[in-house]
């Protein structure tokens, strides 16, 4: 009987010291109408306007690609987007090419200018014709940015990307003959 006292006692002590639970909290810049994780994925729209990317049935081809034909400038769009949505900001930004607007800012003003988002995805659509300049070839990629801030409000977006390499001139450097980002033009669509 008396390890029974002791025990009660024991245990209402322990209950008397049981702190409670915290309340759970939001991010400072997440609207109060709903907690950041209650907000659905945002999906791309479909393939035609309004808001998709061109409605090209045309198949690609699934051969095998050189990093420097037109759909190995498409691929970088691929993994610069795919590094963006994984938060791996210093390297989707080492694919800009050294002269672009994205490159004269640091590395760190890149990355902060993701920091609105709670979501950001992109499908990249056919690449087009390379064209050639002054030693230099370019090429344009469509572009479906879709995303969410984190304010709550749905991001879409259609545009193109631009992509800049060498032209095999002699003296260039393999790192030269790669396709980089030169700029990248996007538009809000409704």
């Amino acid at each position: 009987m008396k390890h029974a006292v002791v025990l009660l006692a024991a245990l209402g002590i322990l209950s008397a010291c049981k702190r409670p639970a915290p309340e759970p909290t939001t991010p400072v810049d997440a609207p109060t109408s709903a907690p950041v994780s209650d907000y659905p994925l945002v999906e791309p729209r479909e393939p035609g306007p309004p808001g998709g990317l061109p409605d090209d049935r045309t198949p690609l081809s699934e051969a095998p690609f050189t990093p420097t034909s037109a759909q190995g400038a498409a691929d970088v769009m691929q993994v610069y987007y795919a590094q963006i949505g994984q938060h791996e900001y210093a390297k989707a930004w080492a694919l800009w090419s050294q002269g672009s607007p994205a490159r004269a800012a640091s590395g760190e003003a890149f990355t902060a200018s993701f920091g609105a988002y709670l979501q950001y995805n992109a499908h990249v659509g056919s690449p087009g014709a390379i064209e050639g300049a002054a030693g230099s070839l370019f090429i344009e990629v469509p572009i479906q940015v879709y995303g969410r801030l984190k304010t709550g409000q749905e991001l879409h977006q259609l545009g193109k990307a631009t992509l800049r390499r060498s032209n095999d001139v002699p003296g260039a450097t393999p790192e030269q003959r790669l396709w980089r980002i030169d700029r990248i033009e996007l538009t809000t669509v409704p």
